[in-house]
């Protein structure tokens, strides 16, 4: 079927110590379209934390804040704040399957509970007008039939005015299991995800989990409204040069890796000067060169020399030249 160009044809991931406020701007250098997700932080961080939770550069654009929690009114708070920050969407964490998640009873195991998940996007719905939207599992521990499924989307559907679902397409362990086990050993289910999209054709449905090429984006596309690619966007950042041009048919010319790298210098510049650390920007960029000749001296160049004291971009420009000119054009 014909989709229409949208934000959510393709987005990065959240993901916890990786997607921070540098990692988003690094991406957003090589894709302009892409919607981009900050790391999931909590309503308890947010509301009662010490630091500034919610900073992001205006480069980011267009770019989601994700939130955990599950107090309705806290949620509420902290998708005002989002909005007024100019967060251009607010996403509910329903997915998280970690111990510490489940203690403050957010993430995955809210799935168990979907009327309360209901009344948290209804919450935060009557206080902004930017969407609000939900990441979830296909399926928790033995609850993981797709009648489960869809009692879960239709109630926060009918409930809470959610029209807009990121289907991660693997259950999850509550028990037993850690985050990192939860993203790899439960099986892969695109099929729930495409049946929701055919049950329930007024929603936006997006799939994420296990995507690791723009080929594979384009399969899922003939059947849903939106891919999230996750650890591969991260680990592999270079796949997102050609994300404007093959999938939202941009005539942007594709970005090379030297000029990505030059187009940091200035940001990191800026970043130093304010108290941040080239190591916490560089670790971001460590994957550009992957699967390309010279890219083990880049990495091992930055990992040894990004953290020393004085650092700055000239450790890039140094890396950048251990890579052939056949790379580096």
């Amino acid at each position: 079927m014909s989709q229409p160009i949208s934000r959510y044809r393709f987005s990065i991931a959240p993901m916890l110590d990786w997607t921070d406020r540098h990692c988003r701007y690094f991406h957003r250098l090589m894709t302009q379209q892409t919607l981009l997700f900050t790391e999931m932080v909590t309503t308890g961080a947010i509301i009662h934390g010490k630091g500034d939770y919610l900073a992001f550069n205006e480069a980011e654009h267009p770019v989601a804040l994700q939130l955990g929690g599950s107090n309705p009114a806290d949620l509420a708070t902290c998708a005002k704040l989002a909005q007024e920050r100019g967060y251009d969407e607010v996403n509910l964490n329903v997915g998280c399957p970690s111990d510490r998640v489940q203690n403050g009873k957010f993430g995955a195991c809210l799935m168990a509970e979907p009327q309360l998940v209901a009344e948290c996007v209804a919450a935060m719905k009557a206080v902004v007008d930017i969407p609000v939207t939900v990441k979830t599992r296909i399926g928790i521990d033995e609850q993981d039939s797709y009648p489960f499924l869809t009692d879960f989307i239709r109630t926060v559907k009918e409930q809470g005015g959610c029209d807009h679902f990121t289907i991660h397409a693997r259950k999850a362990w509550l028990q037993g299991l850690s985050p990192k086990e939860n993203r790899e050993i439960p099986e892969l289910d695109y099929s729930r995800a495409y049946q929701l999209k055919a049950d329930f054709p007024e929603l936006t449905i997006a799939v994420n989990g296990g995507v690791t090429s723009l080929e594979q984006t384009k399969e899922h596309l003939q059947y849903l409204d939106g891919v999230m690619m996750g650890r591969e966007a991260y680990q592999n950042p270079y796949i997102l040069a050609e994300v404007d041009q093959q999938l939202f048919a941009s005539d942007r010319p594709v970005i090379t890796r030297r000029q990505v790298v030059e187009a940091m210098l200035p940001y990191i510049e800026q970043q130093l000067s304010q108290g941040s650390y080239l190591s916490h920007i560089s670790r971001h960029m460590l994957g550009l060169y992957q699967n390309m000749p010279g890219a083990r001296q880049w990495r091992r160049y930055i990992s040894e020399n990004a953290h020393k004291a004085g650092s700055g971009p000239e450790v890039l420009l140094t890396a950048m030249a251990k890579v052939p000119d056949e790379v580096n054009p």
